[in-house]
């Protein structure tokens, strides 16, 4: 009799922490988080979005690209040769706006233009916009965008994996999370059951009236179903985790049921990891978020297109000069004194009379500007109180964690001490049973906790941009 209340009470008091056996194949956040960034689909397109900036870097230098270009064109009619044309020619594009060209030119025949010099002869001109577009013009302006969306293109990839990372992680702390719970639960009813053998047993012998082993029996159902039911969370908080997880070859990955996590929050201590500091998280957030570097690269853009926007409010004024020479011979043409002989210029000019594209153009490129700052000054206070409000919760569940993890041991205590008043014969197996299941549910709380805790210490580094280097 003494043996076998003595085992009974034994069980009941380290109930809490029987569970099933424990297998040796984890996965830490650490490697979830590595496996993400490296094959989720969401980061491979990221790393697209780095391709795609650097095409369309190299398509807006097209526009600078040499140019080599030939017109030929030949007549005879009835027997007259009208005219025999060639002319061979490299344009040459430059970023302050002049383009350079040289060419040469065989022209013969009986009915050519009066303005044109018929034989062999070579030219090598420039063309300069004297007042709108000499500053600024859509070729520059467009490559000066595309190496800003490139910069830009490495800060998007970041704020998509920043978002992809948490969103993982908070997957993952749930899968450990609903662990903790089924493994719980498995030991309750390993705990249970055996509490009900022994009763039954102790019945038997008549040591316990018959109704010890029913309130034995509805213990143990009412664990069985949270059992079933935490295994049923379980698996579907692997399912969630599951979306998070692929092969390097492209392929999905599903967690087997004797993959557990790393960590263990039963034995995880909270209150001995260090507290994050807020200026410093605040500082890092107005520097370093990839929301707002954005804002900054928008900004740019904007800039730029502002620039192009005021050559709207500035005449058209074109000057075209060539050198000319006798003969095929470039280089002797391109070094001749200019303005001398053998020259051609010409100046071309409009201007609108009222500037209205201009003008309006101009001013709603400010206008985006004023606007997309205003927007960044809003992003920033966001950013700026979800670092805050981060930060409060995580102090919030720490200090709850421990408050947590005290009521946990005064339960636990509470049920001891009813198990010793039943061995003095001063209390019954309900009461016992009322204890453990509170002292339960405080672990479970317990465990509860300190999950949303870890998923805050994520949440509070993505707050401030921090997760993703």
């Amino acid at each position: 009799m003494k043996l076998v209340l003595y085992i009974f009470l034994l069980i009941l008091m380290v109930a809490p922490e029987i569970s099933h056996a424990q297998n040796n194949k984890e996965l830490s956040v650490e490697q979830v988080i590595s496996i993400v960034q490296q094959y989720h689909p969401v980061a491979l397109q990221a790393d697209i979005l780095l391709e795609k900036a650097k095409a369309e870097l190299t398509f807006s230098r097209g526009a600078f690209d040499p140019v080599f270009q030939n017109s030929a064109a030949n007549k005879t009619f009835d027997g007259t040769r009208y005219y025999n044309y060639n002319r061979p020619e490299l344009n040459i594009p430059t970023w302050f706006g002049i383009e350079v060209s040289a060419g040469l030119e065989y022209l013969s025949g009986n009915r050519t233009s009066p303005e044109e010099t018929r034989g062999e002869t070579s030219y090598f001109g420039l063309s300069i916009p004297l007042a709108k577009n000499l500053l600024m013009d859509k070729r520059r302006a467009a490559l000066q965008t595309a190496k800003i969306m490139q910069d830009a293109s490495v800060i998007e990839r970041r704020n998509i994996l920043n978002d992809l990372v948490l969103d993982a992680a908070k997957a993952y702390w749930n899968w450990a999370y609903q662990y903790q719970v089924y493994k719980i639960s498995n030991g309750a009813v390993a705990v249970n059951e055996q509490r009900l053998k022994l009763v039954t047993t102790a019945f038997r012998l008549g040591e316990r009236p018959a109704i010890d082993t029913t309130e034995a029996l509805s213990q143990l159902q009412q664990f069985q179903v949270l059992q079933s039911q935490a295994q049923l969370e379980f698996q579907n908080a692997a399912l969630e985790l599951n979306v998070f997880l692929w092969t390097a070859g492209k392929q999905p990955y599903d967690l087997p049921m004797e993959v557990i996590p790393a960590e263990d929050l039963v034995t995880a201590a909270i209150e001995d990891e260090p507290v994050a500091d807020l200026p410093g998280l605040l500082q890092a957030a107005r520097l370093n978020h990839p929301e707002l570097l954005l804002y900054n690269y928008k900004l740019d853009v904007l800039q730029v297109e502002k620039k192009l926007k005021f050559q709207e409010l500035l005449p058209k004024v074109n000057l075209l000069y060539n050198q000319l020479g006798k003969g095929y011979d470039i280089y002797k043409t391109a070094t001749t004194p200019l303005l001398e002989n053998n020259f051609q210029y010409g100046v071309s000019v409009a201007v609108p009379l009222r500037f209205s594209e201009g003008r309006a153009s101009y001013k709603l490129a400010k206008l985006k500007i004023t606007e997309t700052s205003l927007q960044q000054d809003q992003k920033q206070l966001q950013v700026q109180n979800k670092v805050k409000s981060y930060f409060n919760e995580l102090l919030a569940l720490r200090n709850q964690v421990g408050i947590q993890e005290k009521a946990y041991l005064n339960y636990l205590a509470l049920q001891r001490g009813e198990e010793i008043r039943f061995r003095a014969g001063e209390s019954s197996l309900f009461l016992i049973n009322s204890r453990e299941n509170k002292a339960l549910e405080a672990l479970l709380k317990l465990q509860e906790l300190k999950a949303k805790y870890y998923k805050t210490v994520v949440a509070l580094q993505w707050s401030a941009g921090l997760l993703v280097p």
